[in-house]
């Protein structure tokens, strides 16, 4: 197979991104033709999507954690810590600190810096139950992945670093996806959802050899008439 281009649109607080990012990981070594291009799409935007979506933000969490039963279902490893996020007192984070955070990462460090500041951020959510919209939560997931943190820094201040977000959210109207975990195939086909990675080998191949290829969707997050659905 020639090589392939595979854009991975996702969101750090989207649950099913989290078993889709440790199956990227695993398809990444078993595919190194493959470029795997990291994108930002945010589910929550801002506080006032919270109340469109759940009524309140302090409501939103019941019905996120029931999305997030689904999604440890999902994972390859059970990975999610449901019984501590209950627990938690913060309010349910949303998306664009933590997608500023990676995208000044990827101008750090690459896709590389960017995917293991993704992997740290969901990491600290899901598992550790941590707020990621905290500064100091924040930097800790930074120093943890190695990266040159007076740079990274210095590009998450910056005002360049906040509109490459906002080009990947337009980039993602303009491919259609309305959920994420999505994977769009050389700018043309697309893989929707927490697909097991059999299937999201196997459709890549078949994407890259016939063009115009379209896989059945699987379990993501989806922005559906003002709500967040995740199946």
């Amino acid at each position: 197979m020639n090589n392939v281009t595979v854009e991975f649109f996702h969101d750090v607080i989207c649950s099913f991104c989290f078993p889709m990012s440790y199956r990227m990981r695993q398809l990444q070594k078993m595919m190194p033709e493959a470029q795997i291009v990291h994108r930002s799409y945010a589910l929550i935007k801002s506080e006032r999507d919270f109340d469109e979506m759940f009524g309140s933000r302090a409501t939103a969490k019941s019905e996120i954690l029931s999305h997030w039963e689904q999604a440890n279902q999902n994972d390859d490893l059970h990975r999610f810590n449901i019984s501590g996020m209950h627990k938690a007192e913060f309010p349910f984070p949303a998306s664009m600190k933590a997608l500023t955070a990676c995208k000044a990462a990827y101008f750090t460090a690459g896709d590389a810096g960017y995917w293991d500041v993704f992997d740290a951020l969901q990491n600290a959510l899901f598992v550790q139950n941590s707020n990621i919209e905290d500064p100091d939560i924040i930097s800790e997931c930074i120093r943890h992945s190695g990266i040159d943190f007076a740079k990274w820094e210095q590009h998450y201040n910056s005002g360049d670093t906040k509109e490459a977000v906002e080009k990947d959210l337009i980039l993602a109207k303009q491919y259609g996806i309305e959920g994420v975990p999505c994977l769009i195939i050389d700018g043309k086909d697309r893989i929707s959802g927490a697909q097991p990675l059999a299937q999201i080998i196997q459709a890549i191949r078949g994407a890259a050899e016939i063009q115009e290829k379209t896989s059945p969707e699987g379990a993501a997050c989806r922005l559906d008439g003002g709500k967040i659905n995740c199946d």
